[in-house]
């Protein structure tokens, strides 16, 4: 028998293997939330047909820059910096379903981790770790990182604002975290203004610090002007802009609050175990709590205080920027419930199965139309298997549901209908809805068959407006009458006779 001594082994090596478990801890904060919250995500991704909003998005990025911006101007500035970002998006990767929603996929993956990374400053490692899964398992963190739109992004930014204040408190005297800090609030406020409110919870951390170092008094104040000098033109902007976008959005009452947290978590059972998890909450310190606390409530009383005058902002996607707080609580609530990871685990599994309906729901076909169903792709596709060349097509622009860019979206790019009335397309005159033709007779050109797109079941002809449809019942007969989920394709063709339907 040969025995062989082992080797010691060099100081250097021995330092470096002791440093390698940190460094994957440290990995683990991050590329877990972060890869729950993606498979999440990424699941479903185009079972959901794209909504108003995200056809607005759709066709704002496709236009120009310098019509984006003119755009602004006259609408929707509260979304610019979004719609422009997107724009260098979809010119590089095209603007399939999946290509406009990854991004937000993306953003709210890395919200997650920032999450976790949070968790770890405030609450501990396990915490942390626990904090950014709890919150890639909210069904609205899927809702609306599946969604073409902003908020993803808000979600983040508030997250990394939060973090790099975190580090500020570290190191109160760093020029360059005050700078990064700063800017990144303004992004804050770039994407949307209402997320701007978590300030205040911001607030209450450097106060709590203030107490140990004076000069943090004055920082801040310098901190808000600059913020403040970032920010103001566009909420000046946004604010002209507010009663034209909002008016539809109801004044809250006290029920709209209590129901708030159900509506921003997308599910009363996994609100309910948030909320729970996060009164279980526990830290030596006292900034951890108070920042988190006043994270998830200050910007709700907020907003609610500030919709009881001409424009109400109370949505519940407004604060979907509040999850991290609710998460950053909860993990910490079931750190401090379980000392070992085993119960923590199972208990976020079964959270995690108990939502799976709320998932489910968050993925249907017509959820981001929520609550009336619109089926954009079945109309198109009555179109596409009956059209033929020279055919036209009329609109229903009655109402609000872009019915016209719902259906062009989902047409074959190659199959171009010559919208008869009209007048000036939304990129044309910098806005988001079309200017139709005012003499509908003028603009009749005597196609033979013309499609009318309509929402709901009504007859074609008192779905749209009256003096198109006295234009077309002077000339066309109604042949054939297809309904679909929310909406009726109905072609006309050109000829005297009794309107029919079939």
């Amino acid at each position: 028998m040969v025995i062989t001594a082992q080797l010691p082994q060099p100081r250097e090596e021995i330092e470096e293997a002791g440093a390698a478990e940190p460094e994957r801890r440290r990995a683990w904060l991050w590329l877990w939330p972060f890869t729950v919250t993606l498979a999440l995500g990424g699941y479903g991704l185009t079972g959901s047909l794209l909504g108003r909003d995200e056809l607005v998005t759709w066709d704002m990025v496709n236009r120009s820059s310098d019509r984006i911006l003119a755009t602004l101007h006259n609408v929707d500035a509260v979304h610019g910096t979004y719609y422009l970002l997107m724009h260098l998006w979809v010119g590089l990767f095209g603007d399939s379903v999946v290509s406009l929603r990854i991004p937000t996929v993306l953003a709210m993956a890395g919200a997650a981790a920032v999450v976790g990374l949070i968790g770890n400053r405030l609450f501990g490692y396990r915490a942390g770790i626990l904090a950014g899964i709890l919150f890639g398992i909210v069904p609205a963190v899927s809702r609306y990182g599946q969604e073409a739109r902003s908020y993803a992004f808000v979600v983040l930014a508030v997250a990394v604002a939060t973090l790099l204040l975190l580090r500020l408190l570290e190191k109160p005297g760093s020029p360059w975290r005050w700078t990064a800090y700063v800017l990144t609030l303004a992004v804050v406020g770039l994407l949307h203004l209402i997320a701007l409110s978590v300030v205040l919870a911001h607030v209450c951390a450097l106060a709590a610090r203030a107490r140990q170092d004076r000069s943090l008094w004055w920082k801040s104040v310098l901190a808000v002007v600059v913020l403040a000098g970032c920010v103001t033109p566009l909420a000046l902007l946004g604010r002209s802009q507010a009663h034209r976008q909002l008016y539809w959005v109801p004044e809250p009452d006290g029920w709209a609050s209590l129901s708030l947290p159900r509506d921003v978590f997308a599910s009363a059972l996994g609100a309910g175990a948030m909320v729970t998890l996060a009164l279980l909450a526990r830290s030596p310190r006292r900034v951890p709590l108070l920042l988190c606390g006043a994270w998830a409530l200050l910007p709700p009383v907020l907003v609610w205080g500030a919709s009881h005058g001409a424009v109400s902002y109370f949505r519940s996607v407004y604060l979907l920027f509040t999850l991290p707080a609710w998460a950053l609580l909860a993990g910490a609530g079931l750190a401090a419930t379980c000392r070992t990871w085993k119960p923590a685990l199972a208990l976020v599994a079964a959270l995690a199965v108990l939502t799976l309906p709320d998932q489910r729901q968050m993925r249907g076909p017509f959820e981001h139309n929520a609550p009336v169903p619109v089926d954009y792709a079945a109309a198109a596709d009555v179109i596409r298997k009956l059209h033929q060349p020279g055919d036209a097509v009329v609109y229903d622009r009655m109402d609000s549901w872009k019915l016209d860019s719902g259906v062009q979206y989902y047409l074959p790019r190659g199959l171009r209908l010559r919208d008869v009335f009209l007048a000036r397309t939304p990129a044309a005159i910098n806005d988001l809805y079309p200017v139709q033709c005012s003499v509908p007779t003028r603009c009749l050109a005597h196609e033979r068959r013309i499609w009318v797109v309509t929402q709901g079941g009504d007859f074609p002809f008192a779905a749209i407006d009256p003096l198109q449809a006295n234009a077309l019942q002077s000339r066309y007969t109604l042949t054939l009458s297809r309904p679909v989920t929310g909406m009726t394709v109905s072609l006309l063709e050109l000829g005297a006779g009794r309107t029919s339907s079939r």
